[in-house]
Formats: structure tokens, sequence, C-alpha cells
């Protein structure tokens, strides 16, 4: 099934290359593009779109007050914001827009794809760099509430994962993307790919954000 994309970005050089990218998926289907959040709104009630790629910095209307207007009256709208900024408080505010998904414009085309794909089916997917940040900043919050002075006892979830997993769950939580896995490893990114997939199944959870968080609260995995 063709999944509906639109692009919102003031950057026209930008947009032609995410475009460019997308044309070689066969389910995806770049129906419209704005320069701003003020586009986004009209864009979005004419063509009702499966996913929107929204720049967060833009001029009037910048991404994060755009997806949460147009979240407010499109409920079902998923939005993936796109950014410069790993910093955890730009990741927080898109996060609490409504937003689904967040990606560095550093980005590869993997990564895009793959983020488009795990959104538009109901997931979340945040940049493997970003995600590193959030959780250290999780674990420090998470520490200094329950007012811990030493570290959580860190073991591996044996029980529930094979090593190589366990190995994998590690390297996602140190912000690794599946091609740095597979450098890390040294294995294939379509082996990477599968021991992902059986990791949020065996963990019963969504996304690989979901995954490295309920990682960290078990201990499972060391956050430096």
């Amino acid at each position: 099934m063709t999944k509906n994309i639109v692009l919102i970005d003031d950057h026209m050089l930008f947009r032609e290359g995410v475009r460019r990218i997308l044309e070689f998926e066969e389910d995806f289907k770049v129906v419209a593009e704005g320069n701003d959040g003020d586009e986004a709104m009209k864009i979005v009630e004419d063509y009702q779109p499966d996913v929107i790629l929204m720049d967060i910095n833009m001029p009037h209307i910048d991404g994060v007050q755009a997806t949460k207007q147009l979240i407010d009256k499109f409920p079902e709208v998923k939005v993936i914001i796109l950014s410069i900024h790993d910093d955890e408080n730009y990741v927080t505010h898109a996060l609490k827009s409504g937003a689904q998904g967040y990606l560095l414009k550093e980005m590869d085309s993997d990564a895009l794809i793959e983020a488009i794909k795990i959104v538009s089916e109901g997931g979340s997917y945040l940049h493997p760099k970003v995600t590193h940040n959030l959780v250290k900043e999780f674990r420090r919050l998470s520490e200094a509430q329950a007012g811990q002075l030493s570290p959580i006892e860190y073991r591996k979830p044996l029980h529930l994962l094979t090593r190589r997993e366990c190995e994998v769950l590690q390297l996602l939580a140190d912000g690794k993307s599946n091609r740095g896995v597979s450098e890390s490893l040294f294995i294939s990114e379509k082996t990477v790919k599968n021991h992902v997939s059986n990791i949020l199944q065996k963990m019963n959870v969504n996304d690989r954000t979901q995954a490295v968080v309920a990682a960290i609260r078990n201990g499972w995995v060391e956050v430096q």
C-alpha cells in the first residue's frame, strides 16, 4: 500500500534531495511540498498524507508549532521532525507537540526510509544519536529521583535475549545506527535488522527507542 508523504522545509535543495531518495521506494509517493508551517495546514487538508516530514526551523511558524496545530486539527496525522539539533530539549519539545519521529538532517537514506515505514505503521522513531542523548538524560533523572548514589547494577538479559542480541541492544543504547552496529560487530546490516526485529518481539515493544528505555530501566545496558 502506497504511503503518501508531504515535505515541509524552507530549503528547496534539501527537499529535492529527500524527494529523490523517496522516489526510489515503490511504496512511497511525495504528493506535495511546502516552504513553512503556514502552508502545511492547507497542504494536509488537501492531500491527507500518511506522513509529514517537517523541518523544525522555518520562518513564520516553526515545525514544533506547526506540528501541534496540525495534530490538534488532524489527530491521525503522523509527523517526523527533521532537525540539525540533537539536544534533548529540542527533541522533548518536538515529541510533546505530538511528533512521532525525530531525525537529524545528517541521516542516511536507510534511516529516513526506516523512520517513515515505522511511523506510518503507528510506531515512533528517533535518530540513534538523539536516542543516546535522551536515554542518558533519562538515566540521570531516574537516578536523581530515586536518590541513588551508586549506578544501577548492570546485568545482561540472557533469560530473554541471546548474547548477540544483548550486544546489539547495548550498541543501540550507545546511539549506533544499523550501519554502526554492523561495523562494530562485523556483520551485515541485514543481520542487524533481523537481530533488532527479534529484540523488539522478545521485549514486546514497538521500536528501538522503547527497547532502549526499557533496557535502561531494567539495568540491561550501560549508559556512558
